[in-house]
């Protein structure tokens, strides 16, 4: 009698591993079979120069992750692509409650992991260092802090931010000078009353190419408070889904094309102010 209900206990089993199985791939959402369905890919846009801009009088959109958007929803999905005017504070509800397919240009934290999937990123953000390439006190320009951490130089950061933060916990030796604001710091370092501008890297990277005459841009290493910064996408997504613009954006990056885009941003940008 025990051998005959074997198969049955054998049966049973296969069963329950293969309705497990379709639970969990049910539980997944295929989230670009249903933007295909849909014919469009909403992307989720909170205006950030030079990631997402927004023209104030046509209202259309430029920037380097609006350009991803449109290209992945275009070429790869064969969709047409709307982008959906909000907010920081929004950004990522939208993508929970399905306002959009995608939230654009979220720096990668621990604290937004828990409500929201991440790709892989498309660019890194960091704190990063702007010099005058003329100032005699950097004849050969390093790329190391420490090479920088000289009692006769002044860093210039506004009080309080990260920026503040992160180079406060590596400065030992060079004098800090803290500011109430950007124009402010970005002045001293024009003036040359402080040799080092500190800023987050992407509007380091603005002022870099607004002043390409003088001004030179140095990606510290190690790298100070660096965040990947990528698409969110919903964390029930599938995780084949997630390999499409994984791919996508890995082959962007890696060929360059993405460097490429952040540049012609920053001229966008530039050019607006």
């Amino acid at each position: 009698m025990l051998r005959s209900l074997k198969p049955l206990f054998l049966g049973a089993s296969l069963c329950g591993a293969i309705l497990g199985q379709s639970m969990a791939q049910a539980a997944e959402t295929s989230v670009w079979q249903n933007v295909q369905k849909a014919g469009v890919l909403r992307c989720g846009a909170a205006v950030a120069a030079p990631y997402v801009m927004r023209d104030a009088r046509s209202g259309d959109y430029s920037g380097y992750f609006v350009d991803l958007c449109r290209d992945f929803g275009e070429k790869v999905l064969k969709v047409k692509v709307d982008f959906v005017d909000t907010s920081w504070d929004n950004l990522v509800a939208g993508l929970q409650s399905g306002k959009w397919d995608l939230a654009m240009a979220l720096n990668q934290t621990p604290e937004r992991a828990l409500a929201v999937a991440f790709t892989t990123p498309a660019t890194d953000y960091q704190v990063s260092l702007l010099v005058n390439k003329n100032n005699p006190k950097f004849t050969d320009i390093e790329d190391n802090i420490g090479a920088l951490d000289k009692p006769d130089v002044t860093f210039a950061v506004m009080s309080g931010t990260a920026q503040d933060k992160a180079i406060s916990s590596v400065i030992r030796n060079a004098k800090i000078m803290r500011l109430p604001g950007m124009d402010e710091t970005r002045l001293a370092v024009m003036s040359k009353r402080a040799d080092v501008l500190v800023d987050a890297s992407d509007t380091n990277h603005l002022f870099a190419l607004a002043n390409a005459d003088w001004a030179r841009e140095i990606l510290p290493k190690p790298a100070l408070a660096k965040q990947g910064v990528a698409f969110g996408v919903r964390r029930d997504i599938s995780p084949a889904d997630m390999d499409v613009l994984n791919i996508y954006l890995k082959q962007r990056r890696d060929s360059g094309d993405i460097d490429k885009l952040v540049d012609k941003a920053s001229v966008q940008a530039n050019a607006a102010k």
